[in-house]
């Protein structure tokens, strides 16, 4: 593989972290110079990593090409740029579609849209692919795994889902923050709280496990303290989590 990256955020250097630890087959890897703390720390990892001296040199020495650059400046990037027919696009843009993207490009070629977390990182990131695309699929699952869908729809709706992960860690430092507030260490809470809900998440992510309703009620007690805390909760958290899904939703979307 030649891959490219136009913009060297968070993501960007995630990505290329996971993937010089994968098993892939990676002949070169070529980033934007734009952020040159970023773009030196991953040049001195890896030999296959190159700066490009701008934007279009990306392009022009890759055969598959990420974008990875903010929503407001995408168009002005993308329109100045010249790829080649046939060449392969990976879109890490939120909310611009596909048929905007062919429009500012200009040339036949093939866009696939991802959305990566930071844990591809450690090649344990689960990544969302539309539409369907074998190879961008394979490259996600050496960092981890991919879901690919089908639809436009399904890709805004595991968008809106993946918006969730400061709601989670949010919900962590309440709760550390009401067990410092009851006495306890702050990192003892933190010790705690981290592997209890890991273990949750493997779980749930174990082959044939059951729905997570089932899980639930697996976990709690009738009359114990799990169901109480969630009846608690279900009177007002499940309605405002619904509430913030369907707004992050519509601003996907672009209503």
């Amino acid at each position: 593989m030649k891959l490219g990256f136009v913009g060297t955020g968070a993501i960007t250097e995630a990505i290329i972290r996971g993937a010089l630890a994968s098993e892939l087959s990676i002949e070169t890897i070529h980033i934007s110079p734009r952020n040159a703390e970023v773009a030196g720390r991953l040049a001195q990892c890896s030999a296959l990593v190159h700066v490009g001296t701008d934007n279009q040199a990306v392009v022009d020495a890759a055969e598959i090409v990420f974008l990875a650059i903010r929503p407001q400046i995408a168009r002005e990037v993308i329109e100045a740029l010249q790829f080649r027919p046939g060449q392969k696009v990976v879109s890490l843009i939120a909310a611009v579609e596909i048929d905007t993207l062919h429009e500012w490009i200009g040339v036949p070629l093939s866009i696939t849209r991802a959305i990566p977390l930071p844990f591809v990182a450690d090649r344990k990131g689960v990544t969302a692919v539309f539409p369907p695309e074998k190879e961008v699929a394979g490259f996600f699952d050496a960092l981890g795994s991919s879901v690919e869908v089908a639809s436009k729809q399904e890709f805004d709706l595991l968008g809106a889902a993946s918006a969730l992960m400061g709601t989670y860690f949010g919900i962590l430092e309440t709760t550390a923050r009401w067990l410092e507030q009851k006495g306890m260490a702050y990192d003892q809470a933190k010790a705690y709280l981290a592997p209890l809900f890991v273990s949750l998440s493997e779980a749930a992510s174990k082959p044939g496990s059951p729905t997570f309703e089932q899980l639930r009620l697996e976990y709690s007690t009738s009359g114990g303290l799990n169901e109480q805390v969630h009846e608690d909760f279900s009177r007002g958290g499940s309605e405002a989590l619904t509430t913030a899904l369907n707004k992050v939703l519509a601003r996907i979307e672009g209503r």
